[in-house]
């Protein structure tokens, strides 16, 4: 049976225990644009950050479900790039900016050169091109 939605991104919403601090990981680090921003009584309360047609929002953490709970649990983001060479560059840009890759960028079996990573809150992401590409 054929989609019944003709789908054409998908895009993210994700919160933030420091929001300033997350713009900069997805700017400096993972290599995103921040596009627009919303301010609440002149304090940062969302961004979107850009990279092509992919928008990842994030929000300001209010702490009302607990500064400690888990978040992004069984949930993961693949962001697909358009060489290998972003593949690489990437995952060195964000070692350089001290995160730690949970896998090292590598070929893998099932045809893509691709790392994986947590963002400062524990979402897990991961970056990929197909081998070739």
């Amino acid at each position: 049976m054929p989609a019944t939605i003709k789908a054409t991104t998908l895009g993210c919403s994700i919160t933030c225990k420091d929001i300033q601090a997350s713009v900069a990981f997805y700017r400096d680090a993972v290599g995103f644009d921040c596009v627009s921003t919303m301010d609440r009584d002149g304090k940062l309360q969302a961004a979107v950050m850009a990279a092509g047609d992919i928008r990842i929002v994030l929000n300001q953490d209010d702490g009302k479900l607990g500064w400690d709970r888990i978040k992004g649990q069984g949930f993961y983001l693949q962001i697909n790039v358009a060489s290998l060479g972003e593949v690489d560059a990437t995952a060195a840009r964000i070692k350089a900016a001290g995160g730690k890759l949970l896998s090292e960028a590598a070929d893998r079996p099932w045809g893509v050169r691709m790392f994986q990573f947590n963002d400062l809150d524990g979402f897990k992401l991961g970056v990929s091109c197909p081998l070739g590409g």
